[in-house]
């Protein structure tokens, strides 16, 4: 069977603070376990984060940048050089700039992709140079995994070779450190006041100026609840100074490791990205029985299904007004935070994922 697989395979990121270094590390683990060589090749910073080398993998830098340009010369180089002292059996990348720089830097070996986000800027320049990358990404790759089902439909619209679901399993989230109070007394809420949560990169994809304008209106509210947001990126500055302006109870919290403390404190939480595939935040808002309110978009619907309150994206009324009816009503909340932990439940584990991947590299290498 594919599963029993052992060979050697490894692991390309490119600069990652979030969901996709946290399903590398999940995948050396389970693969170091398995009985593989695990060789992880990507930032350095990615190491710091995630600890890949505590895994018993081995950790090879190659600085793979977030955007491409001349600096892509030199990842190429720093992921030959560190391929050929290992011979892997397969090269699994994982995002479009890993694999743009995984497909440039091997030699024969079959190459893996897993597609975690979508290109969503086509026009000017930078939106025609990813488009570019996405298609050769595509053709080149000997096997695709998407994260979800509109992923799997465009890489097989570029013209890839062979495309299936691959899922993402949320890593097992740590049981909270710190008491709801404790949790809640860090923020100065009074215990009636409702603490709206939200983990993921502060990037225009996730588009927390929505949440900023929406907690704005929140004011009128009796109590009026606070929203708090775990996460770092470019947008920082403009979400601090878009929420100073318009008076918002809206605070950015930087990077946490503790989201399952702020769970546990949470009366909600929510997600307003125009596009995720299968968000790590909206597992682990689930899993934690926590009510969430999400936009229906990419995989999103698929993964949740009816155990949070689906709202169109871009659509700051609907965010309103879905808030708005949870707040007001004890037993709708008490109702989704039930489904949560029912529906994830139906969720692939780690371990199926470690299972996926190793049935996938004995499907391209041709043995188990």
């Amino acid at each position: 069977m594919g599963d029993d697989w052992r060979g050697s395979v490894a692991l390309v990121l490119a600069s990652s603070t979030g969901g996709v270094g946290q399903h590398v590390a999940s995948l050396a683990r389970g693969l170091v376990a398995a009985g593989c060589e695990v060789l992880v090749c990507g930032p350095a910073a990615t190491d710091e984060l995630f600890g890949f080398a505590g895994s018993g993998a081995t950790f090879v830098p190659v600085e793979i940048p977030a955007g491409p340009g001349p600096q892509d010369a030199g990842a190429v180089r720093q992921l030959r050089s560190a391929l050929s002292g290992r011979h892997p059996d397969v090269v699994h990348a994982h995002g479009f700039r890993a694999a743009f720089v995984a497909q440039l830097a091997r030699s024969g070996t079959p190459l893996v992709v897993t597609w975690h986000n979508a290109v969503l800027s086509r026009k000017g320049l930078r939106g025609q140079a990813s488009l570019l990358v996405e298609r050769v990404v595509a053709r080149s790759a000997t096997l695709t995994l998407g994260a979800s089902d509109d992923l799997v439909e465009r890489a097989t619209a570029l013209g890839a070779r062979h495309a299936r679901l691959g899922a993402v399993a949320a890593p097992t989230l740590p049981l909270p450190r710190r008491t709801r109070s404790a949790v809640r007394a860090e923020f100065r809420l009074a215990p009636e006041t409702p603490l709206i949560v939200s983990v993921g990169r502060l990037h225009p994809q996730k588009r927390y100026d929505l949440l900023v304008d929406a907690s704005a209106r929140w004011r009128d509210l009796d109590p009026a609840p606070v929203v708090v947001v775990a996460g770092s990126g470019p947008s920082y500055m403009f979400l601090a100074q878009r929420a100073s302006q318009k008076h918002a109870p809206f605070h950015l919290l930087g990077r946490r490791n503790d989201v399952a403390d702020l769970l546990l404190g949470a009366d909600l939480a929510v997600i307003t990205s125009e596009w995720e595939a299968r968000q790590l935040f909206a597992q682990e808002a689930l899993e934690s029985g926590v009510p969430l309110i999400s936009t229906a978009v990419g995989g999103l619907p698929g993964l949740v299904g009816d155990a949070a309150v689906l709202i169109p994206p871009d659509d700051v009324d609907a965010l309103d007004n879905a808030v708005r009816s949870l707040l007001a009503d004890p037993e709708l909340r008490a109702d989704y935070a039930a489904r949560g932990p029912v529906r994830a439940a139906t969720w692939p584990r780690e371990a199926d994922t470690v299972a996926d991947v190793r049935a996938a590299y004995a499907e391209v290498t041709g043995r188990s």
